[in-house]
């Protein structure tokens, strides 16, 4: 297949015309050339991009792919994230009671579902990898090589959760979420315990300190960024303007128990921290997120030899990171992953041969209406079941 006539993302700041040719799912040619070499529109294996902006597909670094239905629970600003979850956790009430009688196979379909939406192709489940739903026709990919602890409160044996992760693969943990002095104090408890070193990534690390960060920066962790979660939980986030200009920060979506929505709007949230650039945005989940999270298929750059995972926008002569930071659900038009179509706008489906459709099903969400490569109509049917309510995904209203 061969992608002609678009303007194609070479780094947060430049899009240059080029066509991409995909073979057996990875991007086998990146050729720029002038918009008048473009062959016809239709041609045998290629398809027209002429007017749209190509991108990377993103990468979100943290989010709790079954709990996306949900809404947002709490009534904070708490001190720690231990705090929070003592007080919502009522398993017996409403709402998390109908939300839990929701088979947890279809939850976490949802959430692949909303990453989908909103651009993403890779995603990080910070919750044990489900090998039955991932690695079938899930509708995102998932990260398989990593090790994983909740946090230091709610885990029973992090040392040997750390122990146990593959060697080269990251570590991931909730730690310091939180704004009090245990909070502040976890990373050295978690250096105590031999868990914290290059593989380490850490979720949130709002409650750290200056000494803090040294003692990170000295073993090499890195960080994951989840704004509008932080804010609702703890009443504050990290300072990433600072942390952006020194090393690579990734950014997470969370799952709607805490967080606002989706990982576009962690991306507007984010913008909206004073001193966070567009540019800075951008390679927070491409290539930072890639880096951070040990991917090896060259996920979140648009290279030979990489995955052939895609995104698309309408043009606006923008640079790449800037109508990132700008763009809505409405805004995603085409999402390819491993070279196969996983989403499309209609406006986007007049471009392409009909026989490439087969097995998506429409969806709209929030007012924006796409076809995805997922069972709409089951999972519609298999969530409404237990929901009084019209069933909300990341917070806004779903149909077909």
């Amino acid at each position: 297949m061969r992608l002609s006539g678009g303007r194609v993302a070479v780094d947060s700041r430049t899009a240059v015309p080029a066509s991409i040719d995909i073979e057996n799912g990875r991007i086998h040619k990146v050729t720029r050339e002038d918009s008048s070499q473009f062959p016809a529109r239709f041609s045998s294996g290629q398809v027209d991009l002429e007017n749209y902006l190509i991108l990377p597909g993103l990468i979100n670094a943290h989010d709790h792919l079954e709990f996306n239905l949900f809404p947002r629970l709490g009534n904070g600003p708490y001190p720690n994230y231990e705090e929070w979850a003592n007080d919502i956790y009522r398993p017996e009430l409403s709402p998390i009671r109908e939300h839990l009688s929701i088979p947890k196979h279809t939850r976490l379909w949802w959430g692949g579902i909303k990453n989908l939406l909103c651009g993403v192709t890779t995603v990080c489940h910070h919750n044990p990898y489900e090998e039955v739903v991932f690695d079938g026709a899930f509708p995102v990919r998932v990260l398989k090589r990593y090790g994983w602890a909740h946090s230091i409160a709610f885990e029973k044996d992090l040392t040997l959760a750390f122990r146990s992760t593959a060697s080269g693969a990251p570590f991931i943990i909730h730690l310091a979420e939180g704004t009090d002095a245990r909070s502040q104090n976890e990373i050295i408890a978690l250096n105590q315990l031999g868990a914290l070193d290059s593989r380490t990534v850490i979720v949130h690390g709002v409650g750290l300190t200056a000494d803090g960060h040294v003692l990170r920066r000295r073993k090499g962790a890195t960080l994951v960024w989840c704004p509008t979660s932080n804010r609702f939980t703890i009443g504050a986030t990290l300072d990433a303007r600072t942390i952006c200009l020194e090393e690579r920060i990734a950014l997470g979506s969370d799952s709607t128990l805490t967080a606002h929505g989706d990982l576009l709007d962690e991306i507007h949230a984010a913008h909206d921290e004073e001193g966070v650039t567009a540019d800075a945005i951008y390679e927070m989940v491409t290539e930072s997120a890639a880096a951070i999270l040990r991917l090896s298929d060259g996920e979140g750059k648009i290279q030979v030899g990489s995955i052939a995972n895609l995104i698309a926008f309408r043009e606006s002569n923008a640079t790449p990171a800037e109508t990132l930071v700008r763009a809505g659900l409405n805004q995603i038009e085409l999402v390819m992953i491993a070279g196969k179509l996983q989403l499309i706008s209609a406006e986007m489906a007049r471009r392409w041969p009909p026989d490439l459709f087969e097995g998506l099903e429409w969806i709209s969400v929030g007012g924006t209406r796409r076809m995805v490569r997922a069972p709409i109509g089951r999972l519609l049917d298999e969530a409404s079941r237990y929901l009084s309510a019209p069933v909300r995904l990341a917070g806004k209203e779903v149909s077909i």
